[in-house]
């Protein structure tokens, strides 16, 4: 076995110690770094043959690395894909109350990949899944300023003046949350549809914005994140983002170009 462990005074940019092997996961669409020190303590994952009991484990090429009994893939080239996710399954690998997942939904010969961000249960729309760890972890951060951007369909009297305002930014329940654009689009009785846009997400933050303004969320589709579009794409539809246009977004992973495939 080439892994080992370092203590935590121990400089852990020494190449030839390898990867820390929750990185190492986590770029191999696993799951997030957080995940996978969690499936450690777990013991869901061994290293040639052998629990991994710390995740300050150190892999090299060549080591066999398992998770919940099975070979993870040494490291691919870098992929993204658009998924439309539909109402009624969960973006996790593992879900304790057994509800269908959007990885169990996949087609047949995906690679494990990870999602960037989540949808919840209930909403749908664009969900953007990669083969790589550290590329979600990217797309996520909230440097980028990335714009997201949903239909959203709410029951209820919609006050345009309050809506407006959103743009400023709002505190609920002691919770401050940053600016969004919202406008609304038609209304039909108490039912109306809005499209609302903002840069960085917290949990449920629409849903729950929404309820402050005495407005209930029956429908959420997601229709882009950043530069990436749900476009015509139906639900549990799937393609792949072509690497050109993936270098162009995120220079760090200029690759090859693959052919464009649709499931």
């Amino acid at each position: 076995m080439s892994a080992y462990m370092t203590d935590a005074s121990s400089p852990s940019s020494d190449t030839s110690r390898g990867e820390r092997i929750a990185k190492a996961l986590a770029r191999r669409g696993v799951a997030s770094r957080r995940d996978i020190e969690r499936m450690i303590e777990e013991g869901r994952i061994t290293l040639d043959g052998k629990p991994v009991t710390h995740p300050a484990t150190f892999i090299q090429p060549g080591d066999i690395v398992s998770v919940d009994g099975k070979p993870v893939d040494p490291p691919q080239r870098t992929r993204l894909w658009r998924y439309h996710k539909p109402a009624g399954l969960v973006t996790t690998h593992h879900d304790p109350e057994e509800r269908r997942t959007v990885f169990e939904s996949l087609p047949k010969g995906m690679p494990r990949v990870i999602s960037v961000g989540r949808l919840d249960l209930n909403s749908e729309g664009l969900l953007l899944l990669t083969n790589d760890g550290a590329l979600a972890r990217e797309l996520e951060l909230p440097s980028r300023q990335w714009i997201r951007r949903y239909r959203v369909r709410v029951f209820g009297l919609v006050d345009e003046k309050r809506l407006k305002s959103l743009a400023d930014g709002c505190v609920l329940d002691g919770v401050r949350y940053g600016p969004i654009e919202a406008t609304l689009d038609s209304s039909k009785g108490d039912n109306s549809w809005l499209t609302v846009s903002l840069r960085e997400g917290k949990n449920r933050e629409i849903r729950k914005v929404m309820m402050g303004m005495n407005l209930h969320v029956s429908r959420l589709i997601r229709l882009s994140y950043g530069p990436f579009t749900l476009g015509n794409l139906k639900p549990h539809e799937l393609e792949e983002v072509a690497t050109r246009t993936l270098a162009e977004q995120i220079p760090s992973t200029k690759t090859a170009s693959p052919k464009k495939k649709r499931h």
